[in-house]
């Protein structure tokens, strides 16, 4: 059974907050055949500490105004690879550098994507 449509509709939720902070990268990976705990990952990159705290911020905020509370959030200290659970979707911030050494996509390379809208920032230039 594929992703629940509330599941999706969080995730790009969270993806939209992320872009939103310039996050890169943003994948969202449908887990719900092969996990019990949720439906989704998805995974952003981040440029540096600054930038992963900014994105965890921007995505909480995001997903409290839609109604999901984080149930857990593990590796804000250290802000390299920062995983914050909320039931149908986890997120994982993760520096650049980071997500390449530990390569969630190539674990998870079974799993097929979650389609997300392309997201275009608008700069103050513009």
């Amino acid at each position: 059974m594929p992703a629940t449509e509330h599941a999706v509709e969080l995730a790009v939720t969270a993806a939209r907050a992320a872009s939103e902070k310039k996050a890169e990268d943003i994948v969202a990976i449908d887990v719900s055949e092969r996990l019990a705990f949720t439906d989704v990952f998805l995974i952003v990159s981040a440029a540096n500490d600054r930038q992963v705290r900014a994105v965890v911020d921007a995505v909480d905020e995001a997903m409290y105004k839609a109604g999901a509370k984080s149930r857990a959030r593990e590796g804000l200290e250290e802000a390299r690879w920062v995983l914050i659970d909320y039931a149908d979707v986890v997120v994982h911030v993760l520096q650049a550098e980071d997500r390449e050494y530990y390569g969630l996509e190539r674990l998870w390379k079974d799993c097929p994507l979650v389609t997300l809208p392309d997201f275009q920032t608008v700069s103050a230039e513009d």
